[in-house]
């Protein structure tokens, strides 16, 4: 009968499996499983006489050839080793690996002075493929190959936009690696993003009825009493946080860490450093700047801080959770109430009061085509203007008799 070959694991094994246990080919072949390089045992029945022997093989397949020759021997030898691998490509030299690659990566990715929430979106792509390098077995950047980063971009369980962003820092930190010869080739090539994923995104602001039942649900929200490690809070704080981010269009983490000694003056609430290094701002009525004084007084001048944290995220995640019972409370809403929507509330009453494009674009931080292309219901010069190309086309055109019916 022929020999069985399974893997015998040892103190420290890579796939933390238990000191002594077995695992056999099939188990490992399984999707997601983890490997090791444990050394591979064969047991069994030669010349009527059973026995288990180290092969001295860590690859299967070099394992089934040891148990052949004893197999044609008909007896058990000892440990035949497996031939030595081939040099790796000298344009991709062994030694640099998975994890130092994706740290040089982020430490250029930090030197670029990216904002901290899109370095955590790269932080996190890096953090999924040091992942699926230790389920895989690998350790160094040039063991992964075209099938591999097939098998990683499979693996991503995020929507279709999402899926396209992550894609393209994948091939760009493929690229990064190529540049600097620690891999022979551009293994990301030729994956593509899915199929419509360009399409714009659907912006979504609240209506000003929305807004009302928002605000009615702030009144009607019971306070909470202080805790351990945070403060008290009702509906009125939940408004003041609302109406800051509609009247500054400020991201939820910016709101949450807001700090009225860095970003207000007067009337002004700072935003950002422009890209023409000077320092831009968006006004705010004297009753929003009252109550934001007077939350200072009370709160110290991190005016919407929930505890002892200091971790940005901690304070966005709580205020995500006191926004949620509000929604709950002024719901149900076509379309999923979420505190983004405020920002695109924000550039919605400025395009409806006629702002310019170009003006709107620089308050948010982004350029005059995003604008068009996700707030193009909101312009009023695009239906101006296709009203007019309507006109004119249909101006010629003969008009049908009008016949009096009896």
């Amino acid at each position: 009968m022929p020999l069985t070959l399974y893997r015998r694991h040892r103190k420290g094994c890579e796939a933390s499996r238990p000191e002594g246990s077995f695992s056999g080919e099939f188990e490992e072949s399984r999707r997601g499983a983890k490997r090791c390089s444990c050394v591979i045992h064969a047991s069994g029945t030669l010349a009527g006489k059973f026995n288990r022997k180290r092969t001295g093989c860590f690859k299967w397949d070099d394992a089934r050839e040891v148990a052949a020759k004893w197999e044609a021997a008909g007896a058990w030898g000892g440990p035949i080793q497996p031939p030595e691998p081939a040099p790796p490509p000298t344009t991709a030299p062994r030694g640099v690996t998975i994890a130092d690659a994706t740290d040089a990566y982020l430490a250029k990715c930090q030197n670029r002075g990216i904002q901290s929430a899109t370095l955590n979106k790269y932080r996190t792509f890096v953090k999924q493929l040091r992942a699926y390098g230790e389920n895989g077995g690998y350790r160094f950047m040039d063991q992964l190959t075209v099938a591999d980063m097939d098998r990683f971009y499979a693996s991503w369980k995020d929507g279709k936009r999402a899926r396209a962003k992550k894609l393209e820092r994948l091939k760009a930190f493929v690229r990064f690696c190529v540049k600097r010869e620690w891999l022979s080739k551009d293994i990301a090539e030729d994956l593509e993003a899915p199929e419509g994923s360009s399409i714009p995104a659907h912006k979504t602001p609240f209506t000003d009825a929305e807004l009302e039942r928002i605000y009615t649900a702030c009144d009607r929200l019971l306070p909470i009493p202080p805790g351990p490690g945070h403060r008290g809070w009702s509906g009125e704080d939940v408004k003041d946080f609302i109406l800051l981010s509609i009247y500054t269009g400020l991201r939820i983490s910016d709101v949450a860490t807001f700090d009225v000694t860095k970003r207000l003056k007067g009337n002004d609430v700072f935003l950002r450093m422009h890209k023409t290094r000077k320092e831009l701002y968006t006004w705010i009525p004297d009753w929003l700047v009252a109550r934001l004084r007077d939350r200072a007084s009370r709160n110290g001048s991190q005016i919407f801080r929930t505890g002892d944290s200091r971790v940005v995220a901690t304070a966005t995640k709580l205020w995500r959770a006191r926004m949620d019972k509000v929604f709950a409370l002024a719901g149900p809403f076509e379309e999923k109430a979420t505190p983004h929507r405020f920002r695109h509330t924000f550039v919605r009453i400025l395009l409806e009061k006629g702002v310019p494009v170009a003006d709107v674009a620089e308050l948010i931080g982004d350029t005059e085509e995003m604008v068009r292309r996700h707030y193009a219901r909101w312009v009023p010069e695009r239906q101006a203007r296709l009203t007019y190309i309507l006109k004119e086309a249909f101006a010629e055109k003969a008009k049908p008799k009008i016949v009096a019916i009896r």
